[in-house]
């Protein structure tokens, strides 16, 4: 169950970031759209446009922002999902305590720099 969720976690992720990048497949279809006969669907003059303005008026439809919406809590879900999975190694007094983040990453830092000394040690 532990690889699993790691595995999805580490799909879902993946996915989202390769459909945010701005030369991904999903862009050029829109881009190509966006293109179509030389003008916007706003009415305005296509040549006149600059690369990033186009990347910006599409960027501002709702179809994009509910997309990327949908694909940035898929991301914070897998982050929370790490830091969680993180805690339960985590030796704490009392153990079911809770941490804020900074304070699961500096614990996390800790205890594998002690089990190596412990590791050296043998």
């Amino acid at each position: 169950m532990h690889t699993e969720v790691s595995q999805m976690t580490f799909t879902c992720l993946d996915n989202a970031i390769e459909n945010d990048l701005p030369d991904s497949p999903e862009s050029k279809d829109t881009d190509d759209e966006f293109k179509s006969h030389g003008r916007t669907r706003r009415g305005g003059d296509q040549e006149n446009l600059s690369r990033e303005e186009r990347r910006r008026r599409r960027r501002a439809t709702q179809k994009y922002r509910t997309a990327h919406a949908t694909r940035e809590r898929v991301r914070v879900e897998a982050f929370n999902v790490a830091f969680s999975e993180l805690r339960k190694l985590l030796p704490t007094l009392p153990p079911d305590k809770k941490l804020s983040k900074i304070e699961i990453l500096r614990l996390a830092i800790c205890y594998i720099s002690y089990l190596n000394h412990v590791l050296e040690l043998n």
